[in-house]
Order: structure tokens, then sequence, then C-alpha cells
């Protein structure tokens, strides 16, 4: 991340600069996301790399979701230059890409740029000494459509880790790999998920906003490679009934002057207060941050118990059932961390990210959250008596309440900032009802004849 006041910018400008004359680059997208998360650019021609990485470019941001009215639609996209890199499947691999924050006119940063929201609150941390790493867990559908049924379903029928150098899925993860690497993304893990269809790539650690941007870029990519082998790459949270949906689980750890404050090796778990401060308060925020986590109305059809998501505000260590569970990490310093499991790879990276982080931060500053107790009990198999006599409360239950929670929440809106927060809560409020007046084939087949 190298924001345009940086004294260093310049220097990987011009390394920039020449990379562009020497690929011969015909085109660049600068790139950016509505606060919804959706990925929008527009394509500049190379040969004004220089004027754009200098002023920008302008465009008009009011049919961008989230990004004002009318009246204040002038908006300037500053590339990052830490972020430029060659698309990899063009053929003569001829045009690059940037992310871009984004200006007002007047030169001051636009308040509703979400990855700006994000770069505040990374800044929040900062002051205190901290750096927050994160790495999330992407797990995606890969489906076929049936042009006579019009109806999608699964591209395989392959389960867990299942292998076969055969198919088709085999070979387009191998190409998520391939560009995810021509692109500067260090992928660690990628295979097959649970359910017919479903994959998961998981990728290096990294800072926050670094982080979010290699998100999107991967979001990009397995839509892309998809695309080519005339399939449909979808993230969205619950595409099946019945089946377990796609989440996006997000290892999480803090940093202050190059040493992992989350490891304690005097705790009998090597976690240390920190961390469990930490926990508490994202705990304390679950509910009122729930609408930026799982961002869509399909979100909840995934949050409900007996297939792998978290429902109930809770943590512990071994079981996946409470919202932040602490992996075994072997007692290894660099290696201690906490996974937070309710957000889903449809949400807007920056946002969840910069959530996440805040009311991290907020649980370690504050003296009035207390630490719960771990469980490890399956929380799925508690009764309602025994979950009340817990304190465990569980997540909303539909966006309707979770965007409640959040409009409730004075937190969320500093965290947001004023107009930001009434942009995100406008923005899921009109998805929301236009959710909400949808007529279902389930609700016909049910009740036509029985009502």
């Amino acid at each position: 991340m190298i924001e345009k006041d940086d004294p260093n910018r310049w220097k990987i400008c011009d390394k920039v600069i020449e990379t562009v004359k020497e690929q011969d680059i015909k085109f660049i997208y600068l790139q950016f996301t509505d606060i919804h998360g959706i990925v929008k650019s527009f394509e500049i021609n190379a040969k004004r790399v220089e004027d754009f990485l200098q002023d920008g470019e302008n465009f008009d941001g009011s049919s961008i979701t989230g990004y004002g009215a009318i009246e204040e639609s002038d908006k300037v996209a500053i590339p990052d230059p830490s972020t430029f890199c060659i698309i990899p499947w063009r053929k003569q691999k001829n045009v690059a890409r940037f992310f871009s924050d984004i200006y007002n006119p007047d030169g001051s940063r636009y308040e509703g740029d979400p990855r700006y929201i994000l770069q505040k609150a990374v800044k929040k941390a900062k002051q205190h000494g901290y750096e927050y790493f994160c790495a999330p867990e992407l797990e995606f559908f890969i489906l076929e459509k049936d042009t006579t049924e019009k109806a999608f379903s699964p591209s395989d029928l392959r389960g867990y880790f299942d292998y076969d150098p055969y198919d088709i899925n085999e070979r387009m993860r191998f190409t998520f790999a391939e560009y995810c690497d021509a692109m500067g993304i260090e992928i660690e893990v990628l295979h097959h998920e649970v359910a017919l269809g479903q994959h998961e790539i998981d990728f290096k650690y990294g800072p926050a906003v670094e982080t979010a941007d290699n998100t999107n870029t991967i979001k990009m990519i397995v839509k892309t490679v998809a695309a080519q082998n005339s399939m449909t790459a979808t993230f969205m949270p619950k595409p099946f009934m019945g089946i377990n949906g796609s989440g996006m689980h997000v290892h999480q750890s803090l940093w202050k002057d190059g040493t992992n404050v989350f490891y304690d090796d005097s705790d009998k778990n090597y976690i240390s207060l920190i961390m469990k401060k930490w926990i508490a308060g994202q705990l304390n925020h679950a509910r009122a941050m729930c609408a930026v986590l799982s961002s869509w109305p399909n979100s909840y059809k995934r949050l409900v118990p007996g297939f792998e998501a978290p429902v109930y505000v809770a943590w512990g260590f071994r079981n996946r059932s409470p919202l932040i569970r602490v992996p075994n990490f072997g007692g290894k310093s660099n290696a201690a961390r906490c996974e937070v499991r309710c957000p889903d790879p449809a949400g807007n990276p920056y946002l969840q990210f910069a959530v996440l982080l805040a009311t991290g931060l907020d649980g370690i500053l504050s003296e009035d959250i207390e630490i719960p107790e771990p469980t490890d009990l399956n929380v799925y198999h508690l009764s309602t008596k025994e979950l009340l006599k817990s304190g465990i409360i569980s997540l909303p239950g539909s966006l309707s309440e979770a965007l409640k929670e959040f409009q409730s929440s004075e937190f969320m809106k500093e965290v947001f900032g004023e107009d930001p927060f009434k942009n995100f809560l406008y923005a899921k409020l009109e998805e929301n009802d236009a959710f909400r007046v949808v007529v279902s084939d389930w609700e016909r087949d049910r009740y036509i004849n029985r009502l």
C-alpha cells in the first residue's frame, strides 16, 4: 500500500513507468470497488501513465453504488503504484492494472472509498504501535449452465480433497495458481471443498490493505478462468439448498515491533491477554458488524446450524461451531492467530477487514469489555436453556435483523464515518427490500393449495 503522500511513492512510480515502456503495455485498468465490494474499472491509454500517476483520472461516481449523489459525483482515481500488475491472461500481456485510491476534486480523500475506510482503521492501529495481518480462506463454486433448463449445476461430482488430474476443475485450479503467481500472490493451499463443484483458495497472510487487494484480485482470476472454460464461478454464499455454503474464514494476528503479540509462552494455550481481549472486542460487536461480514440476504441462508457455519457468538479452541476459533498453531510464536468464521466471500473485503480490525482493537483498548470464557462444547448441540445459562447469544438470523443491529451501533458509525455509514446502510436496505418482495417457487409450491 503506497498512498499519494508517501515519500517513497515516486521511486515505485518510476519503476512502473519503466516496466510499462519495456513491456510495451498498451492499456491500464484503474480499479476500485463500490460499497458492495463489486470491482469497478476503466481503461486508460498507457501512454498517459506519468500523468495519471501524478494527478489521477477523473470519473463520474454518481452511478457507483455508495458513491454519493449527482451533485457531488466528480471523483478522482489515483493509482496505488504498489498494486501494478500485468494481466497474465491477455495473450500479448500488454494490459495492466492498478488498484486506486479515490479522491475528491479538491485533493481530499473521498470518505466513501471502502479502501480508505480500511486505511483509516490501519492508521489507528499503527498509532497504538500495532500492525494487523490477516489471511482469508476463499470458498466458491464452479458451475455449469444448462441452456435448455436455464439452471446452474455443479461442474463436478467430487468431494473434499478429491484429486483427478484429468478433471477440468483440477486443471482450472492449476491455472488459478499460475495467474496468482504471475500477479504476485503466493498461494498456500488450493483444493476441492466439501460440496460438489466447490473449491477453496488460501493465500499467504499479509497486511490488511494488501490482503484485501489480493482478495479482489483472486476473485477476478477465478471468475476469468471459469469463463475461459465456459463455466461460471460464484462467490454467492449459499447457491444451493441443503448443502454447504461458501464462507471466508479470516485468520488474524497482531504484531508490534516485529513480534506477534497474540503469542504468550507463559499461557497454557500459548495465547496472550491481548489476543483474548481482541477476541472479546470482536464478540462484543459481533451482531453489529455481521451486516458487513455477511452482507447479502443470501448470506443468512448459509448462517444456519448443521452446515459448518457459525451461528453463535462464542469462542473456543478445538471445534468449529463457535464464531471465533483459536487453531492449534503448535506453540510457534509467529503462527499464533485466531480465526473468525462468519464472513463470506461475497462481501467487500476492505470493509470486512476494517470492522474486524476496529472491533478487535476496541477490545484491547477498552476497559469495559469483559473476556468471556472459551467453550469447546459443540454449540450446535446445546439446548436453548444451556445457551442462556452460558450467556451465548446468536448472530442475526437475517439481513433485516443484522441491519437493525448495524444501524443502532455508534461504533460502526465511527468506523465507517457518518456519510459512508449511511451509504452502506441505504444500499443494503435497498437490496434487502428487493429480496423481501420476491415470491419464490417454494412459497407457491407449499402454500397455493394449502392456504
